[in-house]
């Protein structure tokens, strides 16, 4: 019994809820009740309350037959008189009491089950066998199944021709059988678009690439719309079957969209206490000359210290052609300006490049390019340019389930970049980042998370690589609690990177509230000099804590790191205490 008491002493004072039997089905019952739910809301007014009370008995019957009890009894009173026997015109002035008994019965099972036809190759479900509980809830599915099993074996207006279901009360029993009409095999049609667009109806339809004239399969009417959802020039994407067929048995799929504001901009900042502050902002155009072309404007500003002595800026501009080589084949163009003042080197730079972006799956996609670059550095070995020719390539893996605040799945991104460098002859560098995610718990209240990293660059040796394809290790994105780029080897005055890096972060997240998260993190870093193996070689470890706070942009991040292993200290232990602010997790 569920006793709820209110404040009020002239309305509504309580609720009895009682269930025969009580258990599980109980708590089944009160999750469904619209009455215990209006009375959490507050509401007390008499007409509203009878309203929910005559709802109430559909929504409990449901739920009873969900549970596979076809037999139930329910009674709802208000002050002792059934709902069901009060008129809407004698609707009493006052409620004080309402009482819900339910005489939930026995639970049936199946006895006969039949779905007829099935696609061949395909079987009922197991639940819906003779002997199973006669859940109401496995009946849909089961005839869900089976519909959907023709649709996605062309036949897109399969549907339920009749049915036939009785109850054997005497020895509580279900017998259900269902006839499906699965209908012609059907076509797909034209794509129609029923408004109209900012985006060219020509480009339209070649970005979504329905396949006009195969076989008509929901998922890839599905694909169609997300390939459109993908490009951000739309608000939404709607994508309907025709009602009814046309010659030769195809059907038109019928489009409605709703653009996007054409233009956004955006900013961003980030906060380390050796790093200093960062900030960011963009501009972009979602729909550049008519065919949901994406220009974007990035520019960076990174190393903002009272002393400004290790002033990053970084400007970036690129712009992207949606199905420029046929659906799924994207097209790329990008320009970048870059003056860097790491703390091993600096660079004065710039580079074109453009490539292909192809989609292989939802879930996983590459692009290949062509590049040239020329830079001027400063750094221990001197003042040099470099002239580059370059081919990067990536390929992006994603199975996480969320991308923004991820409990479960992985993420693998590999990068390779063969070039040739004017002078200084051919080589080629490559980065692997893999991440793996496991939550535990109601909610996945805890989730363990880690990150791998692997990268290498080969061919010149390293006074004669571009500084920019070495690797260093320390700072937040490598190993938090060691200063930035504080793995490095002496070069003469100064210090240079590695050809061989090997990273491993590794956090604890536990979800406090619903806003709120902490985490426990523990990183480590490896460098090579000139390889994995022989040569010169260091590692270095941090770990700390960190607390998160949820917003729909992502968690707003703030970690705390300590030094471990490794590194130059002070012996001010509060100088080596590292802070990082920023938006999103650290990986």
């Amino acid at each position: 019994m569920v006793c709820l008491a209110t404040m009020s002493a002239t309305a509504l004072d309580d609720i009895q809820f009682n269930v025969e039997g009580g258990g599980a089905l109980q708590k089944d019952l009160e999750s469904a009740s619209l009455l215990l739910s209006v009375q959490e809301e507050g509401i007390d007014d008499p007409r509203d309350l009878l309203a929910t009370s005559l709802a109430e008995y559909e929504r409990l019957l449901n739920t009873l037959y969900a549970n596979g009890h076809y037999g139930g009894v329910i009674n709802v009173r208000l002050d002792g008189v059934e709902a069901a026997a009060i008129q809407n015109f004698n609707v009493p002035s006052t409620v004080r009491r309402i009482t819900v008994d339910v005489r939930p019965g026995q639970q049936f099972h199946f006895g006969s089950t039949q779905i007829t036809p099935l696609v061949q190759g395909t079987q009922k479900i197991d639940e819906f066998r003779n002997g199973e509980p006669a859940y109401s809830t496995v009946i849909q599915s089961a005839v869900e199944s089976a519909v959907d099993d023709w649709r996605h074996a062309g036949r897109a207006k399969a549907t339920v021709r009749d049915q036939d279901l009785t109850a054997n009360h005497q020895n509580k029993l279900i017998n259900a059988r269902i006839w499906i009409d699965p209908g012609p095999l059907v076509r797909f049609g034209q794509l129609r678009h029923t408004n109209a667009s900012a985006v060219r109806t020509s480009k339209i339809e070649r970005i979504a690439g329905l396949p006009e004239g195969e076989v008509f399969d929901p998922d890839e009417a599905e694909a169609a719309a997300n390939r459109l959802r993908r490009t951000g020039a739309f608000a939404s994407v709607v994508l309907r079957e025709a009602e009814t067929l046309g010659p030769g048995n195809t059907m038109d799929m019928l489009l409605t969209t709703a653009d996007m504001k054409p233009r956004r901009f955006g900013f961003g900042a980030e906060l380390s206490s050796i790093e200093g502050l960062g900030l960011s902002a963009y501009w972009m155009h979602r729909n550049l000359l008519g065919g949901a072309e994406r220009f974007r404007v990035d520019a960076a500003v990174n190393g903002i210290t009272p002393a400004l002595n290790n002033l990053d800026v970084e400007l970036d501009a690129r712009l992207d052609i949606p199905a420029a080589f046929g659906t799924d084949n994207d097209a790329y163009v990008e320009v970048a300006g870059l003056w860097l003042r790491e703390p091993s080197y600096n660079i004065l730079g710039a580079g074109i490049e453009a490539g292909v972006k192809r989609y292989f799956s939802p879930n996983l996609e590459g692009e290949i390019g062509l590049g040239f670059a020329y830079a001027q550095v400063t750094d221990s070995f001197g003042t040099r340019s470099f002239t580059t020719v370059k081919v990067p390539a990536m390929v992006e893996w994603d199975k996480r389930n969320d991308s923004l605040n991820p409990t479960r799945g992985f993420y693998v991104r590999a990068d390779a970049q063969p070039f040739f460098d004017i002078g200084r002859g051919v080589g080629a560098w490559g980065l692997l980042d893999a991440r793996v995610y496991r939550g535990f718990g109601e909610d996945d209240r805890f989730v363990l998370a880690a990150r791998g990293q692997v990268g290498t660059v080969v061919g010149p040796n390293p006074s004669q690589t571009h500084p920019d394809l070495l690797f260093y290790s320390g700072g937040g994105g490598t190993v938090r609690g060691q200063p930035y780029q504080s793995l490095n080897f002496a070069s003469g005055t100064g210090t240079v990177g590695g050809q061989a890096f090997l990273g491993g972060q590794f956090e604890v997240r536990v979800k406090a509230t619903d806003t709120i998260g902490v985490v426990g993190f523990f990183d480590v870093g490896y460098l090579g000099d000139t390889g994995f193996f022989g040569g010169t070689n260091a590692w270095h470890s941090g770990a700390g804590l960190g607390v998160r706070y949820n917003t729909a942009l992502g968690p707003i991040r703030l970690d705390v790191g300590y030094p471990v292993t490794g590194g130059v200290r002070s012996p001010n232990p509060l100088r080596n205490v590292q802070l990082y602010v920023g938006i999103g997790h650290a990986f």
